[in-house]
């Protein structure tokens, strides 16, 4: 007994159209790849691509004529594949970075692929604070301290010999780092006839050697006996462009002065001990406000040590002063500073200033 396999006829009516495909029917039936092909879709057997459509690779289908191939399916490529790069590459990448991340970009020869960062100042030094505005270039390091540390540089020179040199300081903060290098500028024969009493430029530089602060006293006289013609200072930063002043007051006990600003204003008054002497102590020159009645700050002659006190003149001073205060008045109370040493505690032939006001 034989049986013949019964082709599977669905179970649907004819009614409503589901009938029978013939062979023929079949054969005729075309798949268009999309709607703007006009060819059918090639069948087995197909003799070649239409003319100016590109060969595909062995083992891969015919496209239908009219199609744009994809990327990796040009002739002689792999799937996936773009000209120039390595099979498993991805495009967009490249080997040691992630991804998700821009890989670097290359740039001509010669060209600057950098900005110089900012002007780093030597070891020791304090950083130069940013963000200030209405500020004179140089000053920006008095905004944010209250304090300021005087240290006269110790000349062999004069210590044995006798012969004045001229002074050099270096100014610190509070902890210790260098803010401003202080140089006086004169000549050998002033400096040794006319003693403590010297009228003197003095140049006050940064951390890059730039001067920013510009002293300069006249000859004058320091007694108390000549009130026409007592010492004054002038202070400009950047030079040349006036900031303030110190100017000596007439007294008979204690030394006296006032700190003006560049308009010639009073703003602050500074009044120093009866006795200057500095004998195993500190000697005080307190600063007051512009009518004498709040005390604000104050210069300190500190006592440096026996030797250094008897052989040298190479002092130690610190200033303070209110955290707001300007930064102009900062600088002219730093140059009020450099009178009041030489006027009280520079040495001349090995004997230490008397000072004005005395007897």
């Amino acid at each position: 007994m034989s049986h013949k396999p019964t082709p599977y006829t669905p179970n649907f009516p004819s009614s409503q159209g589901y009938a029978l495909t013939s062979e023929n029917e079949k054969r005729l039936e075309s798949y268009p790849m999309n709607a703007t092909s006009p060819q059918p879709y090639p069948q087995p057997g197909y003799p070649g691509p239409p003319p100016g459509h590109p060969t595909p690779p062995p083992g891969h289908p015919m496209p239908p004529p009219g199609s744009v191939p994809l990327p990796g399916m040009q002739p002689g490529m792999q799937p996936g594949m773009q000209p120039g790069y390595q099979p498993g590459f991805q495009p967009g990448f490249q080997p040691g970075y992630a991804p998700g991340y821009p890989h670097p970009q290359s740039y001509p020869a010669g060209a600057i692929v950098s900005q110089p960062g900012p002007q780093m100042p030597p070891s020791g030094w304090m950083t130069i604070p940013q963000g200030l505005s209405n500020c004179p270039p140089g000053l920006e390091y008095l905004s944010t301290i209250d304090q300021l540390l005087v240290h006269q540089k110790v000349e062999l020179l004069e210590a044995f010999v006798g012969f004045e040199t001229n002074n050099k300081y270096t100014v610190k903060n509070s902890v210790g780092q260098k803010v401003y290098y202080a140089v006086e500028d004169n000549d050998c024969c002033t400096r040794n006839c006319c003693g403590p009493n010297r009228p003197f430029e003095m140049k006050i530089m940064d951390n890059f050697g730039h001067e920013v602060i510009h002293l300069h006293r006249p000859l004058a006289c320091d007694s108390c006996f000549c009130p026409c013609c007592l010492q004054t200072m002038e202070v400009t930063a950047p030079p040349g462009s006036p900031i303030g002043s110190i100017e000596q007051e007439w007294s008979i006990c204690k030394p006296c002065y006032v700190v003006k600003n560049a308009a010639g204003e009073i703003v602050l008054r500074i009044k120093g001990p009866v006795c200057t002497f500095s004998i195993c102590g500190d000697v005080e020159f307190n600063v007051y406000s512009a009518n004498g009645a709040t005390k604000v700050g104050k210069i300190t002659k500190q006592w440096s040590g026996l030797a250094r006190e008897a052989f040298t003149d190479a002092d130690y001073f610190g200033i303070t002063f209110p955290m707001d205060l300007n930064v102009s008045i900062k600088a002219v109370l730093l140059g009020a500073c450099f009178l009041i040493d030489f006027m009280f505690f520079e040495k001349s032939g090995n004997q230490e200033s008397d000072g004005p006001g005395m007897f």
